[in-house]
Formats: C-alpha cells, structure tokens, sequence
C-alpha cells in the first residue's frame, strides 16, 4: 500500500493505493480558515497537523499496516513562518490571501528576476510578497524567522523531523530559478532572506526523510519513507497523467485551475499565466488560476439556504436555462489569471422578481467557467497547442457543469477513475514510484476514461453571447474594486 495525503484548503484529504495502482480507501478531515481582516485568509499550521492525524485515522487500519511509502500534496504559496526551535511564529498566509498588493508591485519593480529567473508576474498570492509584507508590517516576527515552509512541509515537518520541499510548490514561492530547479540568491535577498532560510528542494519521487516513531504508531504503520510529492496541481495532475507535452488538466477545486504540462520551461508573464517545475524530473507546466471556483458554489448555498452543492447544481439543471439573465462574476477571493486584481469582489447582476434559486445556481455555475476560459485564453496566447482537458476536484463530480464548462472552453473534457480523489491520489502515485520505479509512462499513466464530454455548437451559441456580457460587467465595474 501507498499512501497520499493531500494539505488542502478546506480539509486534509488521505489516500491509500495499492501496489496496481488501484484506490481502495479514502478519508478526510476538515479544516477551519481565518479572515480576521478584509483580503486576509489564515490557518494555523496546528491544523494541519490535527486534520492530518483525523484523515489518516479514518483509513481502513488493515490497509495502513501494508503502507510502504507516504507521498504529500497541498495548498500552495502559503507563508509559514518559523522560529529557531521550528515552532510558528504566526497563522499561515494563504495563497488566496491579497494583502500584499503593494509589496508584489514593489518587488516587481525592484527585482526584474522575478520575471526572468522565477518566470512570473509577483501577485500578492505567491509566498514572496507575503514575506514582504510581514517584514514591513510586522518586523518582530520578521526578525525572528529562521525557516519558511510551504503547508504540505510544514505537515512533512511533523512527520519526519526534516525541512525539505519539492520543486513544483517551492516554484510557487517566486524564489527559485524555475528553469535551473533551485533557489536563486537575488530573490531571496529580495525580501531580507537567505538559502538558509529555505528548505532542501527534491523532485517529487524523491525520499526526503522517514516517518516518525511516535507518528507511525499513532497511525498504526511502519517507520516508511515520505517522499518529497508536489503541489496541489502538479500533484492532481501526475493523479491524472498530465505529465507529457500538451497534456491539460482542468481542476475544480475551492480554486480553479487549467494546467499545460510541458518538457520545456515555458513562461508568458504579460498574460498572468504561472510558470512552475512540474513534480516529475524534467518536465515543467503552464498554468491559469482563478481563485474561488467550487466554492462559489458553497457560496451560493449558503446565501440561499440551499443544503449541499450537489443540491445547488441539481437546481439549476432543473429549474433554470443555459444562459440565463442572471450574471455572476466569480471573484469572491479577487482574481488571479488574467487579471491579477486581489480587489476583484463577487457581483449577483440582473437579479428581479422571477430570479430563482435554480436560476441563481446556473449563473454561479456560468460565472465559473467563463472565469475559467478567461484564464484559458492567456494560455492560448502563449503558444500551447491544447485539443482535450482531463478534469478533477469535487466539481468534477457534476456533468451538468461539465456541459457548460466543455461549451464555454469549446473542448472535450475527459472525466476518469478517481477523478474526484484530486492531488492526494498524485501523492500517493509520487509514493508507489519511489518504491517501485519503472518508466514514467507506464507509473504515471492516465487513468481510464469514464466519460467524455463533448462541446455540442447550441451551447456553445448560447453561453459566447452570455460570456461577452459578462465581459462587459466586469471592464464596467473593475473600476469600483478598490478594496475600500
């Protein structure tokens, strides 16, 4: 057995997979999130580690007696700050926090590697200006910082004592030369950091220490090596055979996600697109990202009482149309691809009398994919050559989305086995390397098809005059997006 665990935003996701590759058990546990202040989004490191004990107790214990190996995923860009005894210093900085406007455009100003070396435009999601704006704003704690870590190292931390990281996340901090694979000097020294402050990077079959006494006998397992894993979306995509030269992935998760995989660095920063290391040697990807997706859903649910979002999605493919008058834009956390403006609000637009819940759920539903093809289009304009899109997260469960979804992106989306077990099953893939290598192709194949849905031209239509409304309603508002 090998087993994923995934450091998500919403909860903390365990998977176990056999030597076949097959899943044969899931577990989760939830996580809280802090918003203390307008822009700001924190958790407690703690949390984590709870929510990761609660998830990996929740397995089949037989199946954790045979693990071998343990692979990690998790939220990216997240701000842990350490002391020189590796306690935390403060709530973690999420990546969907947009505080640090003002230090990212500072940085951006100051350093042009940020754009050269670490291939991306500096947005106050990265880790980089989350540094910055604690050295400015909170100078003591800034003062005491000996270690920055990740979410899912932090976890790694925890399990084995050491302070190491792969290369797709740390990408993600804005401190690496993503093309070269390591950090580089002028972008730590940047924000006021140094090598030292950073953990030993690996690629994502790497083994990066072993499990802990007390940890494994809490979970009922053997001292097993914990390999080094991915991010999020590098690690749900090697979960989906996104590993070879055009390969697309689709992740609706509380963030949406289009992911390029590539065998060359490839960066387009004019488009807000992100360049990191994929977790597999050798290989790079190309990403769009918009910050709130399925939980706009959540959203929703909760502004109309509505029980769960698989309720939500069933109103609106009852009770509504394709294309109703109803308008939502997505930016509940602000925007990321394209238009990198933390300012960005969620607006409800066109509401009357006769707006149902139905109704209100299938704009929620077309907001996010027209968000979704605007992040596709800047990955278009870099050169990518895209004809299919393999898709997964808890969205991924509904096909009614994916009809809207394959309209809007005008491309068949592949739905397959375990799509919805999301980056803990890339984890737990990343672990089963390790231990029993092979060729990439054969360990990291796409898991079989279950469904593919193909855009029909009536939607397509339909949902290109709602999107070009949509638009219009946000170049009418951005103005008003100030944060205030």
């Amino acid at each position: 057995m090998f087993l994923g665990i995934d450091i998500g935003t919403s909860s903390v996701k365990a998977v176990l997979m056999d030597e076949a590759g097959r899943v044969v058990d899931t577990a989760s546990a939830d996580l809280p999130i802090s918003r203390p202040r307008p822009l700001w989004s924190e958790q407690k490191p703690a949390d984590w580690w709870t929510a990761t004990n609660m998830a990996v107790a929740g397995l089949n214990v037989n199946h954790r007696h045979a693990v071998k190996a343990v692979g990690l995923s998790g939220q990216m860009h997240g701000a842990t700050l350490l002391d020189k005894a590796l306690n935390p210093l403060r709530p973690a900085i999420l990546w969907n926090d947009g505080r640090s406007l003002e230090e990212a455009s500072a940085l951006q100003e100051k350093e042009p590697d940020f754009v050269e070396k670490g291939g991306n435009l500096v947005m106050p999601g990265f880790t980089a200006p989350k540094l910055e704006w604690v050295r400015r704003h909170e100078p003591e704690i800034f003062a005491k910082v000996a270690k920055v870590l990740l979410p899912k190292d932090y976890v790694r931390l925890r399990m084995t004592g050491e302070l190491a990281s792969d290369m797709s996340d740390s990408a993600g901090t804005l401190w690496m030369d993503v093309a070269g694979r390591k950090w580089h000097e002028p972008l730590l020294d940047a924000c006021g950091l140094t090598v030292d402050h950073m953990p030993s990077l690996h690629e994502g079959v790497e083994e990066t220490g072993i499990l802990r006494q007390e940890a494994a006998e809490a979970w009922g397992m053997d001292r097993v090596p914990v390999v080094a894993g991915g991010g999020d979306n590098a690690a749900g995509a090697v979960g989906a055979g996104i590993v070879d030269e055009g390969d697309a992935l689709l992740s609706l998760g509380t963030s949406g996600v289009i992911f390029v995989a590539g065998s060359e660095f490839r960066s387009n920063p004019d488009s807000a697109a992100h360049a990191f290391c994929h977790a597999l040697p050798g290989r790079w990807h190309l990403m769009s990202v918009m910050l709130s997706a399925a939980s706009c859903v959540d959203w929703a649910c909760q502004a109309t009482g509505t029980p769960s979002a698989e309720d939500m999605i069933n109103l609106a493919e009852r009770d509504a149309s394709l294309a109703c008058k109803e308008v939502f834009l997505p930016y509940l956390s602000g925007e990321r691809t394209p238009h990198n403006n933390p300012y960005a609000s969620g607006v409800l637009f066109g509401l009357d009398h006769d707006s149902s819940k139905g109704q209100i759920a299938q704009a929620v539903l077309e907001g996010v994919a027209f968000g979704m093809a605007d992040g596709f289009d800047a990955l278009l304009d870099s050169g990518i050559d895209v004809h299919s899109i393999s898709v997964i997260g808890g969205g991924s469960q509904s096909a009614y989305w994916g009809r809207i979804l394959a309209a809007v992106l005008e491309r068949p989306l592949v739905y397959r086995d375990g799509a919805a077990t999301g980056p803990a099953l890339g984890a737990a893939r990343l672990a089963r390397y390790s231990q029993l290598k092979g060729t990439f192709d054969e360990a990291f194949a796409a898991p079989r098809a279950i469904n593919v849905i193909e855009p029909h031209d009536p939607d397509i239509d339909r949902l290109q005059e709602k999107r070009v409304k949509f638009t219009r309603l946000y170049q009418a508002l951005v103005g008003e997006f100030t944060g205030d």
